[in-house]
Order: C-alpha cells, then structure tokens, then sequence
C-alpha cells in the first residue's frame, strides 16, 4: 500500500515572498509504503519572529490545521499523530509522523505569520 502526500496546489496567489519574507516546501510528491515514517520540508525567512504553521487537506474536505507553533517548547504536537520541530539556527519547521497509512493521503502545505509584520505566507 503506498501512501501519496501531495503539496498543496491552487494556492499560487500565496506562494510568494512578502516584505523580503519567504516560506519554502521541498518536496513534491511524496510516496510511502504504509506505516513508514514521513517527513515533509519546511523552511522560512522572516525579519521578526514567526508564528509557524502546517494545514492539511484531506481528499473531499476543506483545509485544516495540522499544527502550530508560536512559542515555548519548540516541539509541536498535532493531531492525528503528527509532529514538527521549530529549529530557529536552521530556520527549519519539519513537519513528520513516525508511522504513516492510508488515511493520511492528503495535500499539505506549511506557512508562517510574521509577527512583527503580520504579514502572512502560505507555500504549496
């Protein structure tokens, strides 16, 4: 059984840079065998400190928020098993789960709020 996770498509409005800032998604699409460990690339650019973000979007259903930092404890738990670790020095927000299946197919996307500026990025 493999496993698609797909970056999130259609968003192009957002897929740019704002104020110098930039959010950027590595991978393109990502085929697993069930239960094996994925990770998804997220790395940013802001000019203050940034609120982090991953949505998910489930075949037939509408985006949801898998996971958000902000601060404190830099990992972040999610629902349904996923995780991610804020890395400042490496301007890193990798999104993973340790066992995927079948039911995590689904596009994805991570973004980031600039808090100084409120600006808001998103990247498919």
């Amino acid at each position: 059984v493999y496993l698609p996770i797909l970056p999130l498509r259609g968003m192009e409005d957002w897929d740019r840079q704002t104020h110098g800032d930039s959010v950027t998604q590595t991978e393109g699409q990502v085929t697993l065998s069930e239960e094996a460990s994925l990770t998804m690339n997220c790395t940013y650019s802001t000019t203050g400190y940034p609120t982090l973000f991953w949505y998910v979007q489930y075949p037939g259903e509408g985006l949801q928020l898998l996971l958000r930092y902000f601060s404190g404890d830099t990992l972040v738990k999610g629902i349904r098993g996923f995780e991610a670790e804020f890395r400042k020095a490496e301007t890193s927000f990798h999104l993973r789960k340790p066992s995927a299946h079948g039911s995590d197919a689904a596009k994805s996307f991570c973004g980031a709020s600039d808090t100084v500026l409120g600006s808001g990025l998103l990247t498919p």
